[in-house]
Formats: C-alpha cells, structure tokens, sequence
C-alpha cells in the first residue's frame, strides 16, 4: 500500500465515478442508486470545503464530514450509519486505487446502535390494514388500489416483485403466482434469481385478482412486449406510483375519516394534490412497512419462521431482527400455548 508521498491526484467526482462502477457488477440497480446519492453529500461537502484531490483526506477530515452530515439532514443514529458505512466502503475502495493515505477507512466512524435503534418498528397493523381492505372491497372492488394492497399484504412480497409480475406469472387453477428475476427487463428481484419462487394465494385473492384482471385492468404491454399484472395507461405500473397509492391508502382519515392527530382534514398537507403530499401524513407507511406488518401477522398466526421466511425470501435471522414486530408478550402467550398442550 502506498504511503502519504505515493498517492495519486484525484477529485471527489471522478474517483466516486470509479466506485460507482466497480459496484455497478456486484450491487443491485436500487442498492447502486442509494450509494450514488449517499456519495452526493460527500461531494457536496467536498465543495464546500475546498477538496479538488482526495490525497488531502485525515481522519480528523472524516470526522468533521460526519458532524457536517449528521447536522445538514438532522439525522438519526439509524440514518447517519447508514450513511456512514457507505462512505467507509467508499474510502477503502479510494486506498486501493492510491486516492488516499492507507488506513484511512479505520477512522470514518459510525454511530453504535442500541437494540431498539438497530430495527425499525413502523408497520401497517392487521386491525389497519384489515379496515382497509374492507373499504376497498366495499368501494373499489378490485381497483388497481384493492389489488395492489390486497396482494401485499396477504403475501408479503416487495414492491419491486409486485411490480415484475406478469399475466402469465398468476397461475388462477393452482392459486399461486410465480416471482421471476429479469433484470434485462428492468423487474429485478432484491435477491436475484434465488428470490424467484411461487407464493401461494388464498381462494378470495384469487377471486379479487381475476376481476382486476378481466374487468378493470387496462390492457397494456411494456416497453419489452410483456403483459404487465399491473398496469397503468401508460404500461407496467411505474414503482413510484406503487409506493404513493399505498401512502394513500394507508392515511387514517382515508379509511376512518378522521385524523388521530388533531389536524384539520381539509386543509391537512397530507392531503394536498401533490403526489407526494401523502408521505407527510404521521400515520401513511410504505410498502415495505405493509410487508414488514404482514409478516408479523403470519408469525402472530402461528405460522412457523421456515414458512414465513421462505414465502417472503427473507432470511430466519433477518427476519427476526428487522421485521418481526411481535411484543415479548405476544411472543410468550404464544409459547404458553405451545407449553400448555404438552
């Protein structure tokens, strides 16, 4: 490795460039894209400070980057490792490439996490989601809105997944859907070709999928000749527009009527016309909070873990960690009713 007088001139763009295309080959296109914009503010604050060659980087740089970026966005712990652990796998490529001293990944520090920072807990509730359904059901029976949460939460799969599947992916006589990996096609899975599989669907999903099919769903192809399961008048359903409707729909006063935070509905700024203005409701989640809920119901359910974590492709230790969402006291009630059959 070289030492301080061996390195070789650089600037921030081109050698986070470099980065960006070593990783393009081993990362997924989304992992890729938030290490991009992760690697943005490290640019940004190399303006800021002056830093036209990274040979100039110290460890008491990478700490002052760090206090500069955890006050810019106001931070979390949670969010500033995040952040921080990709500028460390940033720094360690820069030493291979002599772009900065050896060693110097050593000294980008990331906040340590407690238990309860270590997993996030926001998730859509059976009781919510639940309410919502049976709105949906009574109002927009099998409307893209229906479909969509309908299919999320009772398999648990993710958002790109629900947006890869095709027609002929929904297999209606054996009441299962088939989850491909196509990446050349722009539907990858998170987990490659070892996220394919086939997700078993309850009768009434079913039934609700067939009429989206047959009754509601514009008859659209995507850019590669496919037949999209759901589509837009524009063609396959974008994931943008999967990740806003599921805000929408999971606003409290959309399937109540009311605000459980004390705001005024009609001038609410969750509300407003603005695609995005539902992501500003206290209450809306995401699709991944909607899996993450779904997969505590199955462990509430008593649906062993294997099963659990083979149907949403997500492993034992993971799920444990990051989506099971049961309290200790659920979890022990459970066990005793395990314990007291013995």
């Amino acid at each position: 490795m070289p030492d301080q007088h061996d390195l070789e001139p650089i600037d921030p763009s081109t050698a986070v460039e470099m980065y960006l295309q070593e990783r393009e080959t081993e990362v997924s296109k989304a992992t890729l894209k938030a290490h991009g914009y992760r690697l943005d503010y490290f640019q940004r604050w190399c303006d800021e400070q002056d830093i036209e060659n990274l040979n100039v980087l110290s460890g008491r740089r990478m700490h002052q980057y760090r206090l500069w970026r955890r006050e810019v966005g106001n931070l979390s712990n949670v969010s500033l490792k995040t952040q921080m652990d990709t500028i460390r796998v940033f720094i360690r490529f820069c030493e291979r490439i002599d772009a900065v001293r050896n060693n110097l990944c050593e000294s980008v520090v990331s906040p340590s996490l407690s238990p309860n920072e270590d997993h996030k807990k926001t998730i859509l509730t059976n009781e919510e989601a639940t309410k919502i359904l049976n709105r949906l059901e009574r109002f927009q029976y099998a409307s893209f809105q229906h479909t969509l949460l309908l299919l999320l939460w009772r398999t648990g799969i993710r958002l790109g997944a629900a947006r890869g599947l095709d027609l002929q992916d929904y297999d209606e006589p054996q009441a299962r859907i088939r989850l491909h990996h196509r990446p050349e096609q722009d539907t990858p899975l998170k987990n490659g070709s070892e996220g394919e599989r086939l997700v078993a669907l309850r009768p009434d999903t079913c039934e609700v999928l067939t009429d989206w099919i047959e009754n509601v769903r514009p008859d659209m192809s995507d850019d590669y000749g496919r037949e999209p399961l759901f589509t837009t008048s524009q063609g396959r359903v974008s994931r943008t527009a999967i990740r806003e409707n599921v805000y929408r729909l999971t606003r409290p006063c959309e399937y109540t009527g009311e605000c459980p935070h004390g705001r005024e509905v009609a001038t609410c700024e969750a509300l407003d016309d603005h695609r995005k203005s539902a992501s500003k409701c206290p209450s809306s989640v995401s699709p991944h909070d909607v899996r993450r809920g779904s997969i505590t119901h199955f462990l509430s359910r008593d649906v062993p873990e294997k099963v659990v974590s083979d149907r949403m492709n997500v492993g034992q230790q993971v799920l444990s960690k990051h989506y099971d969402q049961r309290t200790e006291e659920q979890k022990v009630e459970q066990r005793r009713g395990y314990l007291n059959n013995i």
